[in-house]
């Protein structure tokens, strides 16, 4: 299975947002963070995020790059329950267990996406508001043209 991991050309991201997202941890869309915001919303960093930012599963901040790139299932349960964790801590789900099918449909919207993708293949996104809600486009940078195999090198374990 694939899903993205955030990489860094610069360190432009550390100016942009306000918590930026390590490199290296991986990522998802994170549009359901605006799914209420309004124009009044869209001020400085906040508009950064809004309009270009994937949300890292770790530190849950904000990057502009991503790699496509493989994950272990373990990997993919450890951050279904910890993404089903930040929905109850910072959206106030009722439970983790409620949460749980909530953010597993979330990585799956990522893997669905990254599926489409070789390894290394860089991804950006485009938020706008519309006034059926937020509008979401992606853009892919495929590893030919990016030279990027140093960036989204993901470790095979031992077969053994």
């Amino acid at each position: 299975m694939l899903l993205a991991r955030a990489i860094h050309f610069d360190e432009s991201d550390q100016n942009v947002f306000f918590c930026p997202a390590r490199t290296g941890e991986w990522a998802i869309s994170g549009g359901f963070e605006f799914s209420n915001w309004g124009k009044s919303d869209l001020v400085g960093k906040a508009r950064q995020a809004f309009a270009n930012g994937w949300l890292g599963l770790e530190t849950f901040g904000r990057v502009t790059f991503v790699a496509v790139t493989r994950i272990e299932p373990s990997e993919l349960a450890d951050l279904e329950t910890r993404l089903a964790t930040h929905f109850v801590e910072i959206y106030g789900a009722p439970s983790r267990e409620a949460a749980q099918p909530v953010a597993a449909e979330e990585l799956s919207q990522m893997a669905d996406l990254c599926a489409e993708h070789a390894p290394n293949t860089v991804l950006t996104v485009r938020r706008e508001l519309t006034e059926a809600g937020v509008r979401e486009q992606y853009r892919f940078i495929q590893p030919d043209d990016a030279r990027l195999e140093q960036f989204a090198v993901h470790a095979v374990p031992d077969s053994e």
